[in-house]
């Protein structure tokens, strides 16, 4: 190959990486400052698929910061009029499997008896992530799915809704993920954020139940620059 050749790909190839490294600190800072404001709480994206974008992807700020590390368990225990407690995870084979860097998982409930579960799950595996209705199915309950608005203070984000049927039993499901930018790079650490129900009076009195316990967490949300 000649030496000009040699050269060009050469330079390509360094503004090709300078062009990666632009866009990966533009992403962060369109994030940070041009949607909420950096004194405003915490800005994540937010999707229902983890593997590639859909037109539900959204940006979303966060009373707490949901990013990958320890500080997923200073999600605060009382929420409003939630009251939480630490469930202790004693399923080895959920460590052993998906073996996520953090793992919350905890029961709240409130003063009429109603319950819920929250689970966080963060890491920069692609192990550490499954949908929910695969570990249903194998248990032998029936799954539906669907994509649900979950509206905010202002805007709105989605969720995959699972619900979950095996003999007298009912479970609903919202889940979505949580990435540090538009940029979705795994290595940066991606979270899984999802609440779970049994079935109460009625579908849509559960959801409504779920949501407004998601938005103790999540303030507003706004959608693609």
């Amino acid at each position: 190959m000649p030496s000009d050749s040699k050269r060009s790909l050469i330079l390509v190839a360094m503004l090709a990486l300078a062009l990666v490294g632009m866009f990966s600190l533009l992403g962060r800072d369109v994030l940070e400052s041009r949607v909420f404001g950096r004194d405003r709480g915490y800005t994540f994206v937010t999707d229902i698929d983890r593997w590639r974008k859909t037109r539900r992807e959204r940006v979303v700020r966060a009373r707490y910061d949901l990013s990958l590390g320890p500080q997923l368990h200073d999600v605060p225990l009382k929420l409003g009029a939630w009251v939480g407690e630490d469930v202790p995870q004693d399923n080895i084979e959920v460590q052993i499997l998906l073996e996520p860097e953090e793992y919350v998982y905890r029961r709240y409930r409130r003063a009429d008896g109603k319950v819920l579960w929250l689970s966080i799950i963060g890491s920069r595996q692609s192990k550490s992530f499954h949908p929910p209705q695969i570990c249903y199915d194998a248990a032998g309950w029936a799954t539906e799915i669907a994509s649900e608005e979950i509206p905010l203070d202002s805007g709105a984000i989605y969720a995959l809704k699972v619900r979950a049927d095996k003999d007298a039993w009912t479970h609903l499901v919202l889940y979505f993920y949580l990435f540090p930018d538009y940029l979705r790079d795994q290595s940066q650490g991606i979270v899984l954020f999802k609440v779970t129900a049994p079935l109460g009076t009625s579908e849509e009195e559960t959801l409504e139940m779920e949501k407004a316990f998601l938005r103790q967490i999540f303030l507003e949300a706004d959608a693609h620059l």
